[in-house]
């Protein structure tokens, strides 16, 4: 009786053949679970941190004060955390949005090596051997496109590469809670068998299943291995950080804009993202004609920039800070107090918030809204001078907002109209 020809599953012909289904097609003797373990634990750390600084960033633009400070108009429930941004201390938003970026650019090699280290186990067949293993696919797919995701469309945007469809601010917001849900559900998943990789290794009689069946000659350890990853956050580090500090870091801080050499000497020479031929602000615009408007109940007024200088003047040391990371050191701005326009428009007792729109006709943040509390800090001004000279063409002239802790872009510059009151 002739035999009968065995009939093989497709897992079976495919773990036959040297494709990415087959453990035998990766070879590095580097990958193991410990290895894999010990990257996951910092990634754990680093994107928790790029988490929570990247909603208090949220939180800093007040998208709930008003709609064109909300980038992201239907967040619905995933706005449940947003509070009235402080204004002191009044470098917190250079310390939070300075940590978001630099840790970002910092964890690329250690998340490179860490999906490096687990790319075997994405082409593993069966796709789902039982409802966990399910789940725990299903949320590596969400981690690995939300982390690739974010991280592209973050650097991106650090570098002022605007290549992405559509706008930064709800790519990236939205972007980021697809990315928590499986980041989520992979850390309580996996974080107790990391943790115990850590501690005591694999159990003794367990396979390695991170780890290569059939190995290469080794030519580097796993110690070498995560020493070079470490070496690359380090130089990432190195070359980047320092567009958040003057002198020797920032010339060092080549792979960032806003790093390299200051631009040029005098009392004007720190930083800007957009200069005014950039967004079409000519001399006529801020010329002898221009004027001041202050709007609220007590009706409109006027002012011309000499009568702003007349009035009563106040100094405040504050840095500039933006989304991309970057920012100056604290800068000695002059002007008129925010507090002090909004008792002439009408409210001495409370001043409440403020519509801020600029010359600017064109691009995001051109009008902005801050807080009442904002108003109120003694800090917060309508800024005429800078350093003891009058602001440059590049940073506002013939007038700015500058208030302490808040992003770069609610610091408006070539300031029209200020309206006080309800927003």
């Amino acid at each position: 009786m002739p035999e009968r020809r065995r009939i093989r599953s497709l897992p079976d012909r495919l773990s036959t053949l040297r494709t990415p289904a087959n453990p035998g097609f990766w070879r590095s003797p580097v990958r193991g679970a410990r290895f894999t373990a010990v990257l996951g634990v910092v990634l754990l750390a680093g994107l928790t941190l790029l988490f929570v600084t990247g909603l208090l960033s949220y939180a800093a633009y007040n998208p709930d004060l008003n709609r064109v400070n909300d980038k992201t108009p239907d967040k619905g429930l995933l706005g449940f955390y947003l509070f009235s941004w402080p204004t002191g201390p009044h470098w917190l938003y250079r310390l939070t949005q300075g940590l978001h970026v630099t840790v970002g650019i910092v964890l690329v090699p250690v998340l490179l090596a860490k999906l490096w280290s687990v790319i075997p186990r994405l082409f593993a067949l069966p796709p789902a051997r039982s409802v966990g293993h399910a789940l725990e696919r299903i949320s590596l797919v969400l981690l690995i496109g939300g982390a690739l995701f974010q991280f592209l469309t973050g650097l991106l945007n650090i570098q002022l590469d605007y290549l992405f469809p559509g706008s930064f601010y709800p790519l990236h917001f939205y972007g980021a809670w697809v990315f928590l849900a499986g980041f989520v559900t992979h850390t309580a998943l996996k974080a107790p068998q990391a943790i115990r990789v850590l501690r005591h290794g694999v159990p003794r009689g367990e396979a390695d299943t991170h780890a290569a069946p059939d190995p290469l000659p080794a030519t580097l350890s796993r110690r070498g291995a995560l020493a070079m990853v470490g070496a690359g956050s380090l130089l990432l580090l190195i070359t980047s950080a320092g567009r958040s500090f003057d002198g020797p870091l920032r010339r060092i801080a080549l792979l960032t804009p806003r790093g390299g050499t200051d631009p040029g000497p005098g009392p004007n020479a720190f930083q800007v993202n957009k200069t005014a031929a950039a967004v079409r602000i000519t001399p006529a615009d801020t010329g002898e004609n221009w004027r001041l408007t202050v709007r609220g109940p007590a009706g409109e007024f006027r002012f011309s920039r000499a009568e702003l200088l007349a009035m009563e003047q106040h100094t405040a040391a504050l840095p500039i800070a933006c989304v991309e990371g970057w920012s100056t050191s604290d800068q000695q701005w002059r002007g008129v107090r925010l507090a002090h326009l909004a008792a002439l428009a009408g409210f001495a007792d409370r001043p409440p918030g403020v519509f801020v729109e600029s010359l600017q006709r064109s691009g995001s943040f051109r009008k902005a809204a801050l807080r009442d509390n904002q108003v109120r800090d003694g800090r917060s001004l309508l800024a005429l001078e800078v350093n003891g000279a009058p602001l440059s063409a590049d940073h506002g002239y013939p007038a700015r907002i500058i208030v302490p802790a808040a992003p770069g872009v609610l610091n408006t510059k070539w300031v029209e109209t200020l309206t006080f009151g309800e927003l």
